[in-house]
């Protein structure tokens, strides 16, 4: 990845270049919001509140990990072109950049609707402290912020298309609707587990633990490609031990190789909970059929009744 002053540079000079080039991507339909979303759950947002009203297109491909994304001339011509831009800062600095250099004002920085917790806490003091510098940008594995993003978004549809800002709203009332039923099943379906700790591959799991009463113990920090010390890999395996973790967990879109060693090391099986990054290539899921998996999944590896 290029250092992020080069990495501006670049941005402006792919503005340039593509400038007069916008029919590479001008191919939304007449009379829709054409709208560019950084990563899935903002795609699954802004096509949940803007219907059939909007042409959503995710700048980042199914199956790829979201976190380092580099955008291509293209991606930025259509991030410049966009009738609004939908993103979340510090996630994905190519889209910053993008959206600096061209595309500020019509822009939605959804950390502004759902402000962000810092990356760690630790467990108790002095014991499995782990200084993790920046924010939490994981903030749609809790519904009830993902709502408050929804309603942002259905005024900022509402604001660029006023003949069908109603329409916005309903639609983004109606997807609070979901979330809160959502909401609902997880509160009834972690109230009552043997175990209250979940161990996992990388540092996306607070906004849900912080929600229903959880404690994550992430191998890694917030990047998910990061490589955990080997002193980090014991602290962690003493403390699955001590507190009878039975599942350590990884996901779908980087290698589990090192949550399965962990797993081995400590006796415990290794399983999926997917932190709705993206979604897989050909699969039909989205996000609210993850999210109900990921509630089975924890409720059979924390032995909930």
């Amino acid at each position: 990845m290029f250092p992020r002053p080069l990495r501006a540079v670049v941005a402006a000079l792919l503005v340039a270049v593509v400038a007069g080039c916008s029919a590479l991507t001008d191919d939304k339909p007449d009379g829709k919001l054409g709208v560019v979303a950084a990563f899935y759950p903002l795609q699954f947002v802004s096509q949940q509140v803007g219907g059939d009203r909007v042409a959503v297109t995710n700048l980042v491909q199914p199956g790829v990990e979201p976190h380092d994304l580099e955008l291509s001339p293209r991606q930025v011509a259509e991030v410049t072109d966009a009738d609004a831009v939908v993103y979340l800062r510090d996630f994905q600095p190519a889209v910053d950049d993008a959206v600096d250099e061209g595309a500020a004002k019509k822009s939605l920085d959804v950390a502004t609707v759902a402000p962000l917790r810092d990356g760690y806490v630790p467990l108790e003091e002095g014991e499995l402290h782990r200084d993790e510098k920046g924010k939490d940008p994981h903030v749609w594995l809790d519904p009830t912020r993902l709502a408050g993003i929804a309603d942002a978004v259905a005024a900022r549809f509402g604001k660029l298309d006023p003949a069908h800002a109603a329409e916005y709203t309903a639609n983004a009332k109606a997807l609070d609707t979901k979330l809160a039923t959502l909401d609902a099943e997880y509160k009834s379906g972690l109230a009552n587990c043997e175990q209250k700790t979940i161990v996992v591959s990388h540092n996306a799991f607070g906004y849900l633990s912080a929600r229903y009463g959880l404690t994550q113990v992430p191998i890694t920090g917030l990047t998910p490609e990061a490589e955990p010390s080997a002193a980090r890999l014991a602290e962690t395996a003493a403390y699955a031990k001590k507190n009878g973790v039975t599942v350590i967990f990884f996901e779908t879109l980087v290698s589990p190789k090192i949550a399965q060693a962990l797993a081995r090391e400590v006796g415990a099986k290794a399983e999926v909970l997917d932190p709705i990054e993206g979604i897989q290539k050909g699969s039909s899921a989205d996000y609210f059929s993850v999210m109900r998996s990921n509630l089975t999944t924890l409720r059979g590896a924390l032995s909930c009744r």
